[in-house]
Protein backbone atom coordinates (compact mmCIF):
# COMPACT_ATOMS: atom_id res chain seq x y z
CA UNK A 1 0.00 0.00 0.00
CA UNK A 2 1.14 3.57 -0.37
CA UNK A 3 2.35 5.33 2.38
CA UNK A 4 2.86 9.11 3.57
CA UNK A 5 5.56 10.41 5.52
CA UNK A 6 4.49 12.82 8.23
CA UNK A 7 6.14 16.09 8.22
CA UNK A 8 8.33 16.35 11.83
CA UNK A 9 7.00 18.98 14.46
CA UNK A 10 8.77 22.09 13.90
CA UNK A 11 11.05 23.25 16.60
CA UNK A 12 9.53 25.72 19.35
CA UNK A 13 9.52 25.85 23.01
CA UNK A 14 6.50 23.83 23.07
CA UNK A 15 7.85 20.91 21.44
CA UNK A 16 10.67 20.79 24.20
CA UNK A 17 8.56 21.23 27.07
CA UNK A 18 4.92 19.39 26.55
CA UNK A 19 4.30 16.15 27.69
CA UNK A 20 4.70 13.74 24.79
CA UNK A 21 2.91 12.82 22.34
CA UNK A 22 0.67 9.87 22.62
CA UNK A 23 1.19 7.14 20.08
CA UNK A 24 -1.01 7.57 16.72
CA UNK A 25 -0.31 5.08 13.83
CA UNK A 26 -1.23 5.48 10.36
CA UNK A 27 -4.46 4.21 9.31
CA UNK A 28 -4.12 0.55 7.87
CA UNK A 29 -6.74 -1.11 5.64
CA UNK A 30 -10.41 -0.55 5.29
CA UNK A 31 -12.38 0.67 7.97
CA UNK A 32 -15.65 1.64 9.40
CA UNK A 33 -17.05 4.51 11.91
CA UNK A 34 -19.94 6.46 12.62
CA UNK A 35 -18.19 9.52 12.55
CA UNK A 36 -14.87 10.37 10.43
CA UNK A 37 -12.90 13.77 11.58
CA UNK A 38 -10.06 14.98 9.02
CA UNK A 39 -7.55 17.35 11.46
CA UNK A 40 -6.46 16.94 14.36
CA UNK A 41 -6.26 20.35 15.95
CA UNK A 42 -8.32 21.71 18.80
CA UNK A 43 -11.55 21.51 16.59
CA UNK A 44 -10.92 18.02 15.65
CA UNK A 45 -9.72 16.88 18.92
CA UNK A 46 -12.79 18.12 21.07
CA UNK A 47 -15.19 17.29 18.74
CA UNK A 48 -13.58 13.56 18.30
CA UNK A 49 -13.32 13.43 22.36
CA UNK A 50 -17.09 14.84 22.89
CA UNK A 51 -18.53 12.24 20.57
CA UNK A 52 -16.35 9.31 22.07
CA UNK A 53 -17.72 10.05 25.53
CA UNK A 54 -21.54 9.85 23.76
CA UNK A 55 -20.42 6.70 22.86
CA UNK A 56 -19.95 7.23 19.06
CA UNK A 57 -17.74 5.47 17.27
CA UNK A 58 -15.43 8.19 15.91
CA UNK A 59 -11.86 8.21 13.81
CA UNK A 60 -9.60 10.91 13.28
CA UNK A 61 -7.52 11.58 10.53
CA UNK A 62 -4.17 13.90 10.60
CA UNK A 63 -1.62 14.34 8.21
CA UNK A 64 1.09 14.73 10.95
CA UNK A 65 0.59 13.93 14.53
CA UNK A 66 -2.02 15.77 16.92
CA UNK A 67 -1.70 19.40 17.33
CA UNK A 68 1.07 19.68 14.64
CA UNK A 69 -1.09 23.06 12.59
CA UNK A 70 -1.17 25.98 14.81
CA UNK A 71 -3.18 24.14 17.48
CA UNK A 72 0.34 23.38 18.65
CA UNK A 73 2.54 26.59 17.92
CA UNK A 74 0.05 29.49 18.93
CA UNK A 75 0.45 32.13 21.37
CA UNK A 76 -0.97 29.66 24.07
CA UNK A 77 -3.79 32.44 24.86
CA UNK A 78 -7.25 31.51 25.87
CA UNK A 79 -9.07 34.48 25.01
CA UNK A 80 -12.72 35.12 26.37
CA UNK A 81 -15.28 36.18 23.25
CA UNK A 82 -14.94 36.74 19.35
CA UNK A 83 -13.08 39.44 17.69
CA UNK A 84 -16.28 41.66 17.86
CA UNK A 85 -18.20 43.07 20.77
CA UNK A 86 -21.26 42.00 22.16
CA UNK A 87 -23.83 44.57 20.64
CA UNK A 88 -21.76 44.25 17.17
CA UNK A 89 -22.36 40.62 17.51
CA UNK A 90 -26.01 41.17 18.52
CA UNK A 91 -26.39 43.79 16.07
CA UNK A 92 -25.59 41.30 12.78
CA UNK A 93 -27.00 38.20 14.15
CA UNK A 94 -30.04 39.89 16.14
CA UNK A 95 -31.20 39.06 19.15
CA UNK A 96 -31.62 35.67 20.58
CA UNK A 97 -28.60 34.09 18.33
CA UNK A 98 -26.27 37.34 19.05
CA UNK A 99 -27.20 36.70 22.43
CA UNK A 100 -26.69 33.06 22.66
CA UNK A 101 -23.31 33.77 20.21
CA UNK A 102 -21.94 36.17 22.73
CA UNK A 103 -22.72 33.73 26.27
CA UNK A 104 -20.99 30.75 23.93
CA UNK A 105 -17.97 32.82 23.05
CA UNK A 106 -17.25 34.06 26.61
CA UNK A 107 -17.91 30.98 28.50
CA UNK A 108 -15.30 29.30 26.21
CA UNK A 109 -12.19 29.84 28.52
CA UNK A 110 -14.02 28.76 31.65
CA UNK A 111 -14.68 25.50 29.37
CA UNK A 112 -11.15 24.79 28.25
CA UNK A 113 -9.67 24.45 31.95
CA UNK A 114 -12.46 22.73 32.63
CA UNK A 115 -11.60 19.94 30.16
CA UNK A 116 -8.01 20.48 31.33
CA UNK A 117 -8.95 19.16 35.04
CA UNK A 118 -11.73 17.06 34.10
CA UNK A 119 -9.19 15.13 32.18
CA UNK A 120 -6.07 16.53 33.99
CA UNK A 121 -4.51 17.43 31.00
CA UNK A 122 -0.72 18.53 31.46
CA UNK A 123 -0.23 21.58 29.89
CA UNK A 124 0.70 24.58 32.32
CA UNK A 125 -2.62 25.57 32.73
CA UNK A 126 -3.32 29.08 34.36
CA UNK A 127 -6.74 31.15 34.65
CA UNK A 128 -4.57 34.47 35.26
CA UNK A 129 -6.65 36.58 32.97
CA UNK A 130 -6.29 38.55 29.79
CA UNK A 131 -5.58 42.05 29.44
CA UNK A 132 -6.34 43.79 26.42
CA UNK A 133 -4.12 47.01 26.25
CA UNK A 134 -4.54 50.31 24.06
CA UNK A 135 -1.55 51.38 21.89
CA UNK A 136 -2.71 54.91 21.56
CA UNK A 137 -5.65 57.21 22.50
CA UNK A 138 -8.27 55.90 19.58
CA UNK A 139 -7.46 52.17 21.12
CA UNK A 140 -8.10 53.65 24.64
CA UNK A 141 -11.51 55.09 23.75
CA UNK A 142 -12.53 51.80 22.00
CA UNK A 143 -12.36 50.14 25.19
CA UNK A 144 -13.66 51.89 27.68
CA UNK A 145 -16.48 51.44 25.09
CA UNK A 146 -15.87 47.86 25.19
CA UNK A 147 -15.67 47.64 28.87
CA UNK A 148 -19.33 49.63 29.45
CA UNK A 149 -21.02 46.87 26.81
CA UNK A 150 -19.01 43.62 28.97
CA UNK A 151 -20.12 45.33 32.17
CA UNK A 152 -24.02 46.02 31.52
CA UNK A 153 -23.87 41.81 30.51
CA UNK A 154 -22.52 41.39 33.81
CA UNK A 155 -18.66 40.39 32.47
CA UNK A 156 -16.21 40.11 34.97
CA UNK A 157 -13.82 43.04 33.56
CA UNK A 158 -12.03 45.97 35.23
CA UNK A 159 -10.43 48.70 33.34
CA UNK A 160 -6.82 49.25 34.32
CA UNK A 161 -4.89 52.18 34.56
CA UNK A 162 -2.15 54.29 35.59
CA UNK A 163 -0.34 53.07 38.41
CA UNK A 164 -2.87 49.75 38.44
CA UNK A 165 -2.03 48.58 35.02
CA UNK A 166 2.08 49.70 35.14
CA UNK A 167 1.68 46.92 38.14
CA UNK A 168 0.26 44.41 35.68
CA UNK A 169 2.55 45.00 32.98
CA UNK A 170 5.67 46.22 33.93
CA UNK A 171 5.47 49.20 31.33
CA UNK A 172 4.21 52.46 31.04
CA UNK A 173 3.84 52.06 27.43
CA UNK A 174 -0.33 51.74 27.65
CA UNK A 175 -2.38 54.54 28.31
CA UNK A 176 -5.22 51.58 29.31
CA UNK A 177 -6.12 48.30 29.94
CA UNK A 178 -9.07 45.87 29.74
CA UNK A 179 -9.02 42.97 32.37
CA UNK A 180 -11.40 39.94 31.68
CA UNK A 181 -10.37 37.45 34.21
CA UNK A 182 -11.90 34.18 32.65
CA UNK A 183 -8.94 34.49 30.21
CA UNK A 184 -5.69 32.76 30.80
CA UNK A 185 -2.94 30.45 29.00
CA UNK A 186 -1.83 26.84 28.31
CA UNK A 187 0.93 25.05 26.20
CA UNK A 188 -1.00 24.95 23.34
CA UNK A 189 0.97 21.76 22.09
CA UNK A 190 0.56 20.29 25.81
CA UNK A 191 -3.15 20.26 25.94
CA UNK A 192 -3.57 19.34 21.87
CA UNK A 193 -1.75 16.09 23.04
CA UNK A 194 -4.07 15.84 26.20
CA UNK A 195 -7.22 16.01 24.02
CA UNK A 196 -5.96 13.63 22.00
CA UNK A 197 -4.91 11.28 24.90
CA UNK A 198 -8.64 11.90 26.77
CA UNK A 199 -10.65 11.26 23.03
CA UNK A 200 -8.53 7.96 23.02
CA UNK A 201 -9.11 7.02 26.35
CA UNK A 202 -12.93 7.12 25.53
CA UNK A 203 -12.44 4.95 22.18
CA UNK A 204 -11.53 7.37 19.41
CA UNK A 205 -9.08 5.92 17.14
CA UNK A 206 -6.63 8.93 16.02
CA UNK A 207 -4.31 7.91 12.97
CA UNK A 208 -1.42 10.77 12.53
CA UNK A 209 0.70 10.29 9.11
CA UNK A 210 -2.78 9.76 7.39
CA UNK A 211 -3.82 12.35 5.18
CA UNK A 212 -6.97 12.58 3.82
CA UNK A 213 -6.35 12.05 0.07
CA UNK A 214 -10.14 11.52 -1.76
CA UNK A 215 -13.54 12.12 0.11
CA UNK A 216 -16.74 11.31 -2.12
CA UNK A 217 -20.46 10.26 -1.71
CA UNK A 218 -20.62 6.15 -1.02
CA UNK A 219 -24.45 5.15 -0.34
CA UNK A 220 -26.19 7.21 1.86
CA UNK A 221 -22.74 7.83 3.82
CA UNK A 222 -19.00 8.55 3.22
CA UNK A 223 -15.88 7.27 2.33
CA UNK A 224 -12.44 9.15 3.17
CA UNK A 225 -9.44 7.70 0.70
CA UNK A 226 -5.94 7.56 2.44
CA UNK A 227 -2.37 6.78 1.50
CA UNK A 228 -2.54 3.22 3.25
CA UNK A 229 -6.74 2.34 3.58
CA UNK A 230 -10.01 4.61 3.69
CA UNK A 231 -12.68 4.88 6.17
CA UNK A 232 -16.54 4.64 5.23
CA UNK A 233 -18.75 6.22 7.78
CA UNK A 234 -22.53 8.07 8.18
CA UNK A 235 -20.62 11.47 8.74
CA UNK A 236 -17.79 13.63 8.27
CA UNK A 237 -16.20 16.70 9.67
CA UNK A 238 -13.59 18.42 8.07
CA UNK A 239 -11.38 20.80 11.01
CA UNK A 240 -8.53 21.83 8.43
CA UNK A 241 -8.23 25.00 9.43
CA UNK A 242 -5.24 27.31 8.25
CA UNK A 243 -4.03 23.90 6.27
CA UNK A 244 -7.30 23.75 4.45
CA UNK A 245 -6.60 21.85 1.14
CA UNK A 246 -8.23 20.71 -1.88
CA UNK A 247 -10.58 17.87 -0.09
CA UNK A 248 -13.68 19.34 -0.81
CA UNK A 249 -13.86 21.93 -3.62
CA UNK A 250 -13.91 25.68 -2.88
CA UNK A 251 -13.81 25.27 1.05
CA UNK A 252 -9.79 26.16 0.89
CA UNK A 253 -10.83 29.20 -0.86
CA UNK A 254 -13.86 30.30 1.48
CA UNK A 255 -10.72 31.61 4.09
CA UNK A 256 -7.27 32.70 4.10
CA UNK A 257 -4.64 31.09 6.19
CA UNK A 258 -2.44 33.65 7.71
CA UNK A 259 1.40 32.59 9.70
CA UNK A 260 1.50 34.15 13.37
CA UNK A 261 5.16 33.81 14.48
CA UNK A 262 6.50 33.59 18.34
CA UNK A 263 9.89 34.47 19.35
CA UNK A 264 10.73 33.13 23.05
CA UNK A 265 13.60 33.94 25.79
CA UNK A 266 15.63 31.55 27.76
CA UNK A 267 14.57 31.37 31.13
CA UNK A 268 14.45 35.19 32.81
CA UNK A 269 16.83 35.84 35.64
CA UNK A 270 14.09 35.56 38.33
CA UNK A 271 14.23 39.62 39.69
CA UNK A 272 13.80 40.41 35.94
CA UNK A 273 11.19 37.96 35.54
CA UNK A 274 8.73 39.33 37.67
CA UNK A 275 8.84 42.38 36.56
CA UNK A 276 7.92 41.47 33.30
CA UNK A 277 4.02 41.13 33.22
CA UNK A 278 4.01 40.57 36.78
CA UNK A 279 0.14 39.78 37.15
CA UNK A 280 1.08 36.67 35.13
CA UNK A 281 -2.04 36.71 32.34
CA UNK A 282 -1.85 36.98 28.99
CA UNK A 283 -1.41 40.18 27.44
CA UNK A 284 -2.64 41.28 23.70
CA UNK A 285 -2.67 45.09 22.00
CA UNK A 286 -5.87 46.17 20.41
CA UNK A 287 -4.20 47.66 17.32
CA UNK A 288 -4.93 46.76 14.09
CA UNK A 289 -1.48 44.40 13.65
CA UNK A 290 -1.74 42.75 17.29
CA UNK A 291 0.88 41.72 19.37
CA UNK A 292 0.48 39.60 21.94
CA UNK A 293 2.65 38.30 24.86
CA UNK A 294 3.24 36.33 28.24
CA UNK A 295 5.73 34.75 30.59
CA UNK A 296 5.50 31.53 31.08
CA UNK A 297 6.12 29.05 34.27
CA UNK A 298 9.61 28.81 33.46
CA UNK A 299 10.33 32.36 33.22
CA UNK A 300 10.56 32.92 29.34
CA UNK A 301 8.79 36.17 27.90
CA UNK A 302 7.10 34.51 24.53
CA UNK A 303 6.13 37.63 22.32
CA UNK A 304 4.23 37.08 19.25
CA UNK A 305 2.38 38.67 15.99
CA UNK A 306 2.58 38.62 12.43
CA UNK A 307 6.08 37.66 10.64
CA UNK A 308 6.30 36.05 7.07
CA UNK A 309 3.56 34.49 5.51
CA UNK A 310 5.53 31.07 4.68
CA UNK A 311 7.86 28.88 6.60
CA UNK A 312 10.01 31.22 8.97
CA UNK A 313 13.60 30.54 7.32
CA UNK A 314 15.03 33.35 9.96
CA UNK A 315 15.25 35.03 13.22
CA UNK A 316 15.34 37.84 11.50
CA UNK A 317 12.42 38.38 10.32
CA UNK A 318 11.31 38.40 13.63
CA UNK A 319 13.40 41.67 14.54
CA UNK A 320 10.33 43.73 15.13
CA UNK A 321 9.41 41.51 17.93
CA UNK A 322 12.67 42.03 19.96
CA UNK A 323 12.54 45.50 18.87
CA UNK A 324 9.05 45.82 20.86
CA UNK A 325 10.00 43.94 23.65
CA UNK A 326 12.84 46.35 24.31
CA UNK A 327 10.45 49.88 24.09
CA UNK A 328 8.19 48.14 26.79
CA UNK A 329 11.01 46.94 28.93
CA UNK A 330 14.38 48.67 28.64
CA UNK A 331 16.04 45.87 30.77
CA UNK A 332 15.49 43.49 28.29
CA UNK A 333 18.12 44.92 25.87
CA UNK A 334 20.67 42.11 25.69
CA UNK A 335 18.30 39.49 26.75
CA UNK A 336 18.86 35.79 25.19
CA UNK A 337 16.63 34.71 22.72
CA UNK A 338 16.33 31.19 22.18
CA UNK A 339 13.62 29.88 19.84
CA UNK A 340 11.60 31.50 17.21
CA UNK A 341 8.28 29.26 15.13
CA UNK A 342 5.56 30.51 13.40
CA UNK A 343 2.17 28.60 12.05
CA UNK A 344 -1.19 28.71 10.08
CA UNK A 345 -4.08 29.99 11.22
CA UNK A 346 -7.58 30.87 9.29
CA UNK A 347 -9.11 34.19 8.76
CA UNK A 348 -12.61 34.23 7.27
CA UNK A 349 -13.11 37.64 5.72
CA UNK A 350 -15.53 38.35 8.50
CA UNK A 351 -13.79 37.29 11.11
CA UNK A 352 -16.18 35.05 12.46
CA UNK A 353 -15.79 31.25 12.80
CA UNK A 354 -17.39 29.50 9.88
CA UNK A 355 -19.64 26.47 10.02
CA UNK A 356 -21.22 24.48 7.16
CA UNK A 357 -23.20 21.92 6.23
CA UNK A 358 -21.17 21.18 2.51
CA UNK A 359 -23.69 18.19 2.13
CA UNK A 360 -25.85 15.62 3.95
CA UNK A 361 -23.55 13.88 6.39
CA UNK A 362 -20.91 16.33 6.00
CA UNK A 363 -19.77 19.55 7.64
CA UNK A 364 -16.89 22.17 8.50
CA UNK A 365 -15.93 24.38 11.03
CA UNK A 366 -13.18 27.01 10.71
CA UNK A 367 -11.98 30.18 10.87
CA UNK A 368 -10.82 31.37 14.05
CA UNK A 369 -9.22 34.23 13.33
CA UNK A 370 -6.76 33.81 16.19
CA UNK A 371 -8.97 33.16 18.82
CA UNK A 372 -9.04 29.02 18.15
CA UNK A 373 -7.74 28.04 21.35
CA UNK A 374 -10.80 28.65 23.37
CA UNK A 375 -13.17 28.91 20.67
CA UNK A 376 -12.34 25.88 18.91
CA UNK A 377 -12.40 23.52 22.21
CA UNK A 378 -16.17 24.87 22.79
CA UNK A 379 -16.95 24.34 19.52
CA UNK A 380 -16.19 20.73 19.62
CA UNK A 381 -18.89 20.31 22.36
CA UNK A 382 -21.82 21.93 20.36
CA UNK A 383 -20.25 20.02 17.09
CA UNK A 384 -20.74 16.86 18.63
CA UNK A 385 -24.16 17.47 19.94
CA UNK A 386 -25.19 18.32 15.69
CA UNK A 387 -23.50 15.31 14.81
CA UNK A 388 -25.22 12.93 17.04
CA UNK A 389 -28.65 14.46 17.54
CA UNK A 390 -28.73 16.16 14.53
CA UNK A 391 -31.16 19.71 13.93
CA UNK A 392 -32.65 19.50 16.81
CA UNK A 393 -29.74 20.14 18.54
CA UNK A 394 -28.86 23.25 20.22
CA UNK A 395 -26.15 24.88 18.08
CA UNK A 396 -24.95 28.12 19.71
CA UNK A 397 -23.35 29.60 16.77
CA UNK A 398 -24.74 30.30 12.52
CA UNK A 399 -24.29 27.80 10.47
CA UNK A 400 -23.54 29.76 6.96
CA UNK A 401 -23.21 28.81 3.66
CA UNK A 402 -19.55 28.11 2.17
CA UNK A 403 -18.40 31.04 0.13
CA UNK A 404 -14.70 31.15 -1.74
CA UNK A 405 -13.25 34.21 -1.80
CA UNK A 406 -12.74 35.90 -5.46
CA UNK A 407 -8.85 36.60 -6.31
CA UNK A 408 -8.22 34.47 -3.50
CA UNK A 409 -4.69 33.20 -5.48
CA UNK A 410 -3.42 36.65 -4.29
CA UNK A 411 -4.24 36.16 -0.64
CA UNK A 412 -0.07 36.40 0.28
CA UNK A 413 -0.15 40.12 -1.45
CA UNK A 414 -3.32 40.57 0.32
CA UNK A 415 -2.06 39.68 4.32
CA UNK A 416 1.49 41.47 3.45
CA UNK A 417 -0.33 44.62 1.94
CA UNK A 418 -2.90 44.98 5.21
CA UNK A 419 -0.26 44.26 7.74
CA UNK A 420 1.65 47.03 6.47
CA UNK A 421 -1.57 49.63 6.31
CA UNK A 422 -2.24 48.09 9.51
CA UNK A 423 1.41 48.93 10.86
CA UNK A 424 1.25 52.40 9.54
CA UNK A 425 -2.09 53.31 11.04
CA UNK A 426 -0.92 51.97 14.18
CA UNK A 427 2.15 54.18 14.50
CA UNK A 428 0.27 56.72 13.63
CA UNK A 429 -2.83 56.61 15.97
CA UNK A 430 -5.21 56.48 13.47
Amino acid sequence: MASHAPRPLPPSLYAETAAPAPPTPPLRGASVADVVVVGAGFTGLSTALHLAERGVSTIVLEANEPGWGASGRNGGQVNPGLKFSPDAVEARFGEDLGRRMVAFSHAAPDYVFELIRRHQIRCEARQGGTLRVATGARAAEELRRLHRVCAERGMPVALLEGDALRQATGTDFYPLGLLDLRGGDVNPLGYARGLARAAMAHGARIHGGTPATALRREGDGWRVETPGGSVRAAQVLLATNGYTDSLWPGLARSLVPVFSAIRATEPLPKEIAEAIVPFRGSVFETGRITVYYRVDEGGRLLMGGRGPQGELRSVDALDYLVQHTERLWPQLRGARWAQAWNGQLAVTPDHYPHVHVLAPGLFSCLGYNGRGVAMASHMGRILAARIAEGEDADFDMPILPMKPMPMHRFWRLGVWAEVWRGRMLDRMGL
